[in-house]
């Protein structure tokens, strides 16, 4: 959500892999002031990026002789990401033997996994001692016209020539290139189910500047859609959305506009950005034991943020000048962070009228999705995560779980213990959440939803809430 943008460089770190990239950040983050941080963060990361062959032949989806299967994408500075469709994953680096040596999640510590890869361009492979075969996808790359952009694109289809589903990847805040670094291209295709993935305005090679306006953004959707199924052609079958965090706004809403078959979207919210920043303030205070009380107050400080951001940071600064000068010698005060009450907070008046206008370009901070919504009849699956810090699930489930009273072809599924992203963690002794892999059932969720419209059985420890038949 809005501190993917800023501060939660971090998330996109987590979805390339990159335990370099975090680490970095947060040198940056503590030398120099958080918003310069960020921003030298994203030339850092973009020079990983740049360096992170995304051509190697050892980047693919592999069927291993049990039958399971594991997919390798890229990460940063020369490391690899193994994935599994239970939500396990490691990250690898090369031995000075040639092969390849994993880390649990995003931790630095040992599983145990080795990789090596035989006859690369023939896609043999080796995990954790079970031989492999790449399996072959067929690929179309494409640029197309988005709202006012040229963008690049990507259709990745099942071999063969039978009619399947198809799935757009919508983006969330991220600047990378998702062109490169989505692994679902890769992974739904092998379970007979097209991806048509682009990279957002700005990011990889796509044109046009960077953005969060939900519209524009939208429109660059419903344009991707429509090459989708120009290069699928007759093997088009269904088509819909598949849209994380941010897309959680942006998918419904091209929905809206131009109705798909489906929609998912997964860790999203049905609030606005405004009242993300609440909600995460709220949840702040509450993890820290701290009363009714003290919550009012802490509001007072979200209250205050909220005036800068619609101001377009250009006011505000004297009302949250008095907010801290009133409780920041408080105990309270030094846990408010929010989703992005934080950035005013840690930096210095002028450098968040200077820089931070980029961190929230054409962020529509007040976009209330759930008029959408009530009136959107597309089939939806919504998936949370239970103890989402980033964009706190909560309130997002009581309004989807209205919807769905009301009759609304929504299906609601929320893991447990899961962060954003549906990544479970573990907690460091200072309090920090370190992703170790995604839920188990997520990945099948997705995959039975597109193919039949419906879940069907368990997934995982998730609790599934359905329509009922009427």
């Amino acid at each position: 959500m809005i501190r993917q943008s800023i501060k939660r460089t971090l998330a996109v770190a987590n979805a390339l892999g990159g335990v370099a990239i975090q680490s970095r950040y947060v040198r940056l983050r503590s030398a120099i002031g958080p918003i310069l941080g960020v921003l030298l963060m994203l030339a850092v990361q973009g020079r990983a990026l740049a360096g992170a062959n995304t051509n190697d032949c050892r980047i693919g989806i592999y069927q291993l002789r049990d039958g399971s299967a594991v997919d390798v994408g890229p990460a940063d500075d020369g490391h690899l990401r193994w994935r599994r469709k239970d939500g396990t994953t490691g990250m690898l680096t090369e031995a000075s033997d040639g092969g390849w040596t994993s880390t649990l999640g995003w931790t630095d510590r040992p599983d145990g996994k080795r990789v090596s890869f035989f006859d690369c361009d023939a896609g043999r492979i080796t995990f954790d001692g079970m031989q492999g075969q790449r399996i072959a996808l067929d690929v179309t790359e494409t640029t197309f016209q988005g709202a006012g952009a040229q963008l690049a694109g990507r259709l990745v289809m099942p071999h063969g020539n039978a009619r399947v589903p198809i799935v757009v990847l919508v983006h969330g805040s991220e600047n990378f290139s998702a062109r490169d670094f989505y692994p679902l291209q890769r992974q739904l295709p092998s379970e007979g189910i097209g991806v048509f993935v682009y990279d957002k305005r700005g990011t990889g090679a796509s044109g046009g500047l960077y953005s969060q306006n939900y519209l524009l953004l939208a429109n660059d959707a419903i344009a991707a859609v429509h090459e989708a199924k120009r290069l699928a052609g007759s093997r088009a079958g269904k088509v819909g959305y598949q849209g994380g965090s941010q897309g959680g706004w942006v998918a419904p809403l091209a929905t809206k506009i131009e109705p798909v078959d489906f929609v998912i979207v997964g860790f999203g919210l049905a609030v606005s950005a405004i009242d993300e920043d609440r909600e995460a303030i709220a949840l702040d205070m509450t993890r820290q034991g701290y009363d009714a009380e003290v919550m009012t107050k802490a509001m007072k400080v979200a209250d205050a943020t909220a005036a800068i951001i619609r101001s377009g940071l250009r006011e505000g600064y004297d009302q949250l000048a008095a907010v801290r000068t009133q409780y920041s010698g408080e105990p309270w005060f030094k846990h408010v962070h929010g989703d992005v009450t934080f950035l005013f907070l840690e930096t210095p008046e002028a450098e968040v009228r200077e820089k931070g206008p980029a961190l929230l370009a054409g962020l529509p901070a007040d976009y209330d999705p759930m008029p959408v919504l009530r009136n959107l009849d597309i089939s939806q699956l919504w998936i949370l995560g239970e103890d989402d810090s980033d964009a706190p699930s909560a309130e997002t489930a009581q309004r989807l779980r209205g919807l769905i009273d009301r009759g609304k072809p929504i299906t609601l599924a929320v893991f447990p213990h899961a962060d954003h992203g549906i990544y479970e963690y573990e907690t460091a002794a200072d309090g920090k959440r370190i992703s170790t892999r995604n839920s188990d059932g997520y990945f099948k969720m997705m995959r039975d939803f597109i193919r039949n419209g419906r879940l069907d059985g368990r997934y995982g420890n998730s609790t599934v809430v359905l329509r009922k038949n009427k």
